[in-house]
């Protein structure tokens, strides 16, 4: 099982930037040039002064390191064998599971603490890992209404599931067995979308760590889909080599509909997010079908990635947790949105202060879409190009 937060491990460099990957810019690693991996890697460009990936092997003590690295050739191919190899396309199809239109704003609710009433929405986001014991292997609700009671939501609310967590979460879910008997029975739930675990495609690992992780998110999503459940599916990458991947495998899939990016950690920093954007428009315009795309953080990426999908949807985490913390959101005059403290008294609930936040991001999502659709228009107006799908989605909102 993977910790990718082992603090034991010391540190690769002192800016951890210069091991951002650009092929554009930065020259291949001389040590690539004669890699067996070369064909599916792509060879790793950075500033960091390395021969090639292995150099990012660093554990002290090989025992203890859960990486997949060949620095442990036993542990190696065993890895190598949980997953069929490093190649995509060997992992079975799916049928085509329809996915119905998502509006631009979907609230992330982690739990009913501090509540006595029911969430007013007609669509929510819950976390994967809170529907599932997976020691029991089997759901932790036995039906729609004793999840809704749970979570304090209207049990006839369209449900998202996201798979996004910390990595702990996401192993223990790869280490379970009965991932097939508790798809199904979350199939049963009616959900409208689920995304899968993202497992972690670190920067400072030997590359054949990140594309171990990129096959088990791949293998993740088909068990998703050959459940029945509509999956869009998480596209981790850390070089240009592995978004070209994903989209050559995407275009020969058409099960595949729907992305979801995850930019509230490693992804959304600094300028890297806008990286991210533009090998994300340039896998959009590679594939033959029209791609929804599921956003959780990077507001800023929003606009730009409009204009490349046909429809973009937020899980919104700031709705519950700003209610958690007594702080509504609210309106200023220019229209901006803003948070402010809102005290309540000791153990009054918060169903009021998470109505309000929640009907006040569902505003602003819908504000933005519409805005970054007119932008749109205005830009094409002068070669009279037809409005794109994201901007007929906007308007349908």
């Amino acid at each position: 099982m993977k910790n990718a937060n082992n603090h034991a491990l010391p540190r690769l460099v002192r800016n951890a930037q210069s091991l951002w990957d650009d092929a554009a810019t930065k020259p291949c690693s001389l040590g690539c040039v004669s890699c067996v991996d070369r064909a599916i890697c792509g060879g790793v460009h950075n500033g960091a002064s390395f021969f090639d990936c292995s150099d990012y092997c660093r554990c002290n003590d090989k025992a203890t390191c859960d990486f997949v690295c060949r620095g442990k050739p036993k542990q190696f191919v065993a890895r190598l064998r949980e997953v069929d190899g490093m190649e995509l396309a060997n992992v079975p199809r799916a049928q085509v599971v329809p996915i119905a239109a998502l509006p631009p704003m979907v609230p992330l609710i982690e739990h009913a603490t501090a509540r006595v009433g029911r969430l007013n929405s007609p669509i929510v986001a819950l976390p994967l890992y809170a529907l599932l014991d997976i020691e029991a292997g089997t759901l932790r609700y036995p039906d729609r209404a004793a999840l809704s009671k749970k979570f304090g939501i209207d049990p006839n609310a369209r449900l998202v599931v996201s798979g996004v967590a910390r990595d702990r979460k996401i192993e223990r879910y790869w280490a379970a067995k009965s991932r097939p008997a508790m798809l199904q029975q979350l199939a049963a739930l009616d959900i409208a979308l689920i995304t899968p675990p993202n497992f972690s495609v670190l920067t400072d690992v030997p590359r054949t760590d990140n594309l171990h992780a990129m096959k088990r998110i791949l293998m993740t999503t088909v068990e998703m889909m050959q459940a029945g459940l509509p999956t869009a599916l998480h596209p981790n990458a850390r070089t240009e080599r592995d978004y070209e991947r994903w989209a050559e495998l995407i275009a020969e899939r058409p099960e595949i509909q729907y992305l979801a990016i995850e930019f509230a950690t490693g992804a959304g920093r600094g300028d890297r997010l806008h990286w991210h954007v533009a090998q994300l428009t340039a896998l959009a315009a590679r594939v033959p079908q029209p791609m929804g795309l599921v956003v959780r953080g990077g507001m800023r990426a929003l606009e730009p990635l409009r204009s490349a999908f046909a429809s973009v949807t937020m899980i919104d985490t700031d709705a519950f947790a700003k209610a958690c913390y007594r702080q509504a959101a609210q309106f200023r005059p220019d229209g901006k949105l803003v948070w402010r403290k809102h005290p309540t008294p000791p153990g009054a609930p918060i169903d009021a202060l998470l109505q309000q936040n929640v009907a006040a991001l569902h505003s602003h999502h819908i504000i933005l879409a519409r805005t970054h659709a007119e932008k749109r228009r205005g830009a094409n107006s002068d070669g009279f190009c037809a409005p794109d799908r994201a901007d007929r989605h906007a308007r349908e909102v």
